[in-house]
């Protein structure tokens, strides 16, 4: 019955696991998301005595639990926003279990059960925006121990200056790559670790400062090797082992706290008694003595398992309508006083992005000024293959966001109405851009992201339509001009850019 429901769900929530694969595959820092599930059913295996002693019993908090998850999955799908879907199995997979052995047994096995969560990768925006503070924060105490060592350095952004060379803290140097294993690690540590709560929570919630700390120590120490031996010392096989040796440092420290908190407080015991892996007797007991036979409690699982698979059929069988269009091939290079030159993505973005057709465009006026037009069109959006926020991708390219506003262009407008946008100051070292972007989604123009989700899946339940595109106008600003001057630009093109756009992106 387990196993069935177990199944069912598995299918339910194919597109999420085959998106969770992929992601450990792809990203160091998730990469340890492969032990997640086994040291899971480890830690559960570890229980099977205690769990053969218990009653099992249904539990209709379970069946609350599927249902959530359930929709989780389907909004996840039809929004395109797979994290809610991946979030959706965990909750599945709890609710399962929930269901058929009851509060009782489900707390004995609930921490091992919460470290799936650990698996499932942070949605994009947070991604960026938390791999983005740990750079500039990295950045700074990395400067500081620098200058410990009389080096002068000079740090603007996330750009570590030493004169001769400079170092850029990308996103891999953010500190992600330690801080993610290092939480599971220090998770599962808690859970082993037999000593008080509180002593289990500092263990836990102290692994982010010390990623923290030993990343800016990594950082700092690379500068000072660069300093006297030269920029290969930041660069190859070095720049990689030093990332092993601060990772197991990391793990160092956390074996020393254990020690620690294991000499003070009112349950003092040596580490050996404190921390060690428990398995169970050889009793012969087995787990357990579940539900014995098929009742309604079965077939109300069951039910809810088998409306979770009906929704996720639908959501991958909705048809769109065929839409009639002009492709970005045909988009005309010349805007009013605005003359451009098409060009083309990397082969390795597009297979990033996944996008049906775009347009790639450095537009110049009378004065020479330029802008870059960037437009992502897709004609279905679904999980994992949908427009990319700028929000997200920017500071993956180096670049920090100065400020971010939502913004109505007075003097643009499309459809009746002012043109309303993400107007970004984005700066790299001595580098400054000014960035427009909305989206443009079944005949909406819209700035705010959180909308563009509602009403993807919105449409998509009651049109069937998840096209949609992405409109990004970027421009240089000079060193001392006035920012004016760039909005003032990006506003001009934007009025030209709009009068063409309903050829190429559907209503």
């Amino acid at each position: 019955m387990l196993l069935t429901a177990l199944a069912m769900l598995g299918v339910s929530f194919k597109n999420s696991i085959h998106h969770l694969l992929f992601i450990w595959e792809t990203k160091e820092e998730y990469g340890y998301a492969y032990l997640i599930p086994a040291l899971t059913l480890f830690f559960v295996w570890q229980k099977k005595e205690e769990l053969a002693r218990i009653d099992l019993r249904f539990s209709y908090a379970g069946i609350g639990l599927l249902i959530l998850a359930g929709f989780l999955g389907f909004i996840g799908n039809m929004s395109t926003t797979i994290t809610i879907s991946e979030y959706g199995l965990v909750l599945a997979i709890l609710g399962v279990v929930l269901a058929m052995m009851g509060w009782r047994a489900f707390k004995l096995i609930a921490v091992p059960l919460m470290l799936l969560f650990f698996m499932v990768p942070l949605p994009g925006f947070l991604f960026s925006s938390l791999s983005t503070k740990l750079q500039l924060v990295s950045s700074e105490i990395g400067t500081e121990i620098i200058r410990l060592f009389g080096i002068s350095v000079y740090l603007e952004g996330n750009v570590i200056d030493l004169g001769v060379y400079k170092l850029q803290v990308a996103e891999a140097c953010s500190g992600l790559r330690y801080l993610f294993p290092l939480m599971s690690l220090s998770f599962i540590v808690a859970y082993m670790y037999k000593a008080s709560f509180w002593k289990r929570a500092v263990l836990f919630i102290s692994s982010m400062p010390i990623t923290v700390l030993m990343n800016s120590f990594r950082i700092g120490m690379i500068g000072i090797l660069v300093e006297y031996y030269g920029i290969e010392q930041a660069e190859g096989f070095l720049h990689d082992f030093e990332g092993w040796v601060i990772f197991m440092a990391c793990t160092g420290v956390l074996i020393l706290e254990m020690w620690i908190l294991s000499h003070i407080g009112k349950d003092k015991r040596p580490l050996s008694e404190s921390f060690y892996i428990e398995l169970p007797g050889s009793s012969g007991e087995t787990a357990g003595p579940a539900v014995s036979r098929f009742d309604l409690r079965d077939v109300t699982v069951l039910l809810v398992t088998g409306a979770i698979f009906a929704s996720s059929v639908y959501t991958q069988q909705v048809e769109q309508p065929k839409l009639s269009r002009e492709v970005f091939a045909q988009f005309p290079l010349k805007l009013g006083e605005w003359k451009g030159r098409s060009g083309k993505l990397d082969q390795i973005y597009l297979d990033s992005l996944k996008l049906d057709d775009y347009l790639l465009a450095d537009y110049l006026n009378q004065e020479k000024e330029a802008v870059n037009l960037y437009i992502a069109y897709y004609d279905e959006q679904q999980a994992g293959e949908a427009v990319h926020s700028p929000r997200a991708c920017i500071p993956g390219g180096g670049w920090k966001i100065q400020t971010l506003d939502e913004v109505e262009l007075e003097n643009v407008h499309y459809h009746g109405r002012p043109l309303k946008v993400n107007r970004l100051l984005i700066q790299q070292g001595d580098y400054s851009q000014l960035v427009y972007y909305w989206f443009n989604q079944r005949g909406r123009n819209m700035a705010n992201e959180y909308l563009v989700k509602w009403y993807l899946f919105w449409d998509a339940f009651n049109e069937h339509r998840t096209d949609g595109a992405l409109i990004r106008l970027t421009t240089f600003l000079p060193p001392g001009q006035d920012i004016e001057m760039a909005d003032k630009r990006l506003t001009g093109f934007a009025a030209e850019l709009v009068k063409h756009i309903d050829d190429y992106i559907p209503d």
